[in-house]
């Protein structure tokens, strides 16, 4: 254990007050928290034997990625892909160091926004980069910071926490797209189309293909840290990346099985709207057939021929109405037993 005299002659004055840097923090290697630090002093936090920096850091701009690079001598293509988002999920090593790109989402308005976590860990530091829709990791920073014995593994437990962190956000957006597709099922089988609800089903639908090419990686990344890099990840921790390697394969299996839902219930919709079109035409065709008996009828009557069937008979009129409603009927009742009308 370190030399609590050794440790007090640590800084530990107080991270920078700029919104890009979101915590600066220095811990033993028995697990016990330092303190904050700014980034000039990580060097000399460094210095000591027994420690390391876990750096938070949210769209930093290019001078304050130049000094991450600096402190810890950071490849210049793991910084180049940390200052430009939009990378692929992956996994790299440089040296004796890793970088990790992490797909991130949050649930906002009822769509899903995705973001970026750029992580470096090396022996002795664990810096998180964050670009667009996430959470702060201040959460998993202290469910660490709980756990001292583990914590005491070194950087690499903040890697599980985070990594933890960010699988464990997926899941719920995946859940409340569930309830929500199990509100619009009461609109997918009303009697009236709506032209809102089709929309929101391809909408939740191509959310999910999004979310589920940014979860899909993840696995082979947990995968590789499960049983690859053992100059970072202790044999200790590798139980604990297992679980979020199960967390990861639930939400992509839920994933799927919700694409599956929402195509499911597109096609169930369009048939619907189908079914209710071909009503449509049966009824208009059935109507349509009622119609052309008395219209054959009478265009007959109405030709300009003297010598027509029962022409000049009284009770003529009478009977061509009472052949008409007869035909009528007879077709009416006809297409009642077919289900037509």
């Amino acid at each position: 254990m370190h030399d609590s005299r050794m440790t007090s002659t640590l800084p530990t004055s107080a991270a920078p007050a700029g919104s890009m840097v979101i915590n600066c923090v220095a811990y033993r290697f028995d697990g016990q928290r330092i303190g904050d630090i700014s980034l000039d002093d990580i060097s000399e936090v460094l210095k000591e034997p027994d420690t390391f920096v876990w750096v938070g850091l949210h769209e930093p701009d290019a001078p304050l990625l130049s000094k991450i690079q600096e402190e810890f001598d950071l490849h210049d293509l793991a910084i180049e892909d940390a200052q430009h988002a939009h990378q692929r999920t992956k996994i790299e090593t440089y040296g004796d160091s890793l970088f990790i790109v992490v797909q991130t989402a949050q649930l906002v308005s009822g769509h899903i926004a995705f973001g970026e976590t750029h992580i470096f860990l090396g022996a002795r530091y664990l810096v998180t980069v964050r670009h667009g829709a996430s959470l702060s990791y201040a959460p998993a920073r202290r469910n660490c910071e709980h756990t001292p014995d583990l914590l005491a593994l070194g950087p690499s437990y903040g890697l599980y926490g985070v990594l933890d962190f960010i699988v464990d956000n997926l899941l719920p957006i995946v859940r409340d797209f569930r309830e929500e597709l199990q509100e619009l099922e009461k609109d997918i089988f009303s009697d009236t189309f709506k032209r809102s609800t089709i929309r929101r089903l391809y909408d939740m639908q191509r959310d999910l293909m999004t979310l589920r090419l940014a979860v899909a990686p993840l696995q082979d990344i947990i995968s590789q840290l499960v049983r690859m890099h053992p100059q970072l990840i202790p044999d200790e921790l590798r139980a604990y990346f297992r679980d979020v390697y199960d967390h990861v394969f639930r939400v992509n299996e839920s994933i799927s099985a919700m694409r599956e839902m929402l195509a499911a219930a597109i096609n169930v919709n369009l048939s619907l709207v189908t079914f209710g079109q071909n009503e449509v035409m049966k009824r208009l065709a059935g109507y349509a057939a009622m119609l052309a008996a008395p219209t054959l009828v009478t265009s007959w009557y109405g030709m300009n021929f003297e010598n027509m069937p029962e022409l000049h008979k009284p009770w003529a009129y009478p009977l061509v109405i009472g052949v008409v409603a007869t035909l009528v009927g007879s077709i009416f009742v006809f297409l009642k037993r077919a289900k037509w009308l």
